[in-house]
């Protein structure tokens, strides 16, 4: 269920800045972001998978949390980047 090296790298390639690095909060999310998609479309075949529903939480919560600090850091490229990804934006707590 995890994301394949040529998806991961395909990821890269589109979001990362000009040295193409993985560590970069925008590719961080949009990777997260992937396995996100592919999680939630197992959890809907398999309903009473609560292992995997877990992982899903935790893997949206540290998703926010990358937006929250891409979001203080640099608002117009968190703004361009969770339109390019089509979520919605972190709310302040």
């Amino acid at each position: 269920m995890a994301l394949t090296k040529e998806e991961k790298k395909s990821i890269c390639e589109e979001f990362a800045a000009e040295n193409k690095t993985t560590g970069h909060p925008e590719v961080q999310i949009a990777i997260m972001h992937n396995r996100i998609k592919q999680i939630t479309e197992h959890l809907k075949k398999n309903k009473k998978d609560f292992h995997s529903r877990r992982g899903l939480t935790l893997l949206v919560g540290k998703r926010r949390k990358l937006e929250g600090y891409l979001k203080e850091k640099d608002i117009v490229q968190y703004r361009e980047l969770i339109q390019r990804l089509g979520i919605r934006e972190v709310k302040n707590r």
